[in-house]
């Protein structure tokens, strides 16, 4: 569960993350980094598509700037991904409501 965000930090189960993150459902991956700091891209993604997670919610920093582009979302939705793209701190809360009723995958930009 995610207990706190703000701006470059978060705080997972106790535990206090600075840099972009991928929460899984038994790890987290605490050196996620795209390709193209704010355009997230498939390859940035790849190893979430392994996981074949029912729901990716995407974190697009505390003021929205990474932007995810149309066709990748309509490439996840024709992988039957559901796909949830709020502000970071949005993203947090939807995480939180979903994380335990469903196979849920999460990439949170922390910063800008």
């Amino acid at each position: 569960m995610i207990e706190s965000y703000n701006f470059g930090k978060i705080i997972i189960d106790g535990t206090e993350y600075n840099s972009d993150i991928i929460i899984y459902k038994n790890s987290i991956d605490d050196k996620w980094w795209r390709k193209e700091s704010h355009n997230l891209r498939i390859e940035d993604i790849e190893k979430i598509l392994d996981n074949k997670p029912a729901i990716l919610i995407i974190g697009t920093g505390c003021y929205g700037l990474m932007k995810v582009p149309l066709e990748l979302i309509k490439y996840l939705e024709s992988n039957n991904i559901e796909v949830i793209i709020k502000r970071t701190k949005a993203a947090c809360d939807e995480y939180n409501t979903l994380y335990q009723k469903k196979n849920v995958v999460a990439a949170f930009h922390l910063t800008c």
